[in-house]
């Protein structure tokens, strides 16, 4: 399964322990990770400043997720509307990489999840729904 990782639950694998860590670890061992260029692009700004990462640091976070599949930043925003333009981009990448499933905890985008054309869950829901398959 191709599951496209949001910017906040890549924050919070990479910088605490819990669920979005194991959900991350689980993921690289038994499916495949996506993310965006978008979200990427993102995750450093956050590392930097909002947790003190160095750019080493951050650089070798990078580099791990760049051994996944990262979905270029697509050329348009999907048909769906997402109250924050910017997460049409990560919508819109998710969209582009053929996701099977878009993990995040941004409410604006869990607001649409009936709309787009799979699954948009929070990392528990996702946890749930992948642990049943292997059940």
């Amino acid at each position: 399964m191709k599951v496209f990782l949001d910017t906040n639950v890549l924050v919070s694998a990479f910088v605490a322990r819990g669920l979005c860590a194991n959900l991350f670890r689980y993921l690289l061992a038994e499916h495949e990770i996506l993310t965006g260029e978008v979200n990427l692009v993102e995750l450093q700004r956050i590392l930097r400043d909002k947790f003190g990462a160095t750019a080493e640091q951050a650089a070798m976070v990078e580099s791990q997720l760049r051994d996944q599949t990262v979905v270029p930043k697509p050329g348009a925003r999907p048909i769906v509307r997402v109250r924050d333009r910017d997460d049409e981009w990560v919508l819109a990448s998710a969209m582009a990489g053929a996701a099977d499933m878009l993990v995040t905890g941004d409410k604006d985008l869990l607001s649409v999840a009936n709309a787009a054309p799979f699954p948009v869950v929070t990392p528990r829901e996702a946890w749930e729904r992948l642990r049943e398959t292997i059940g």
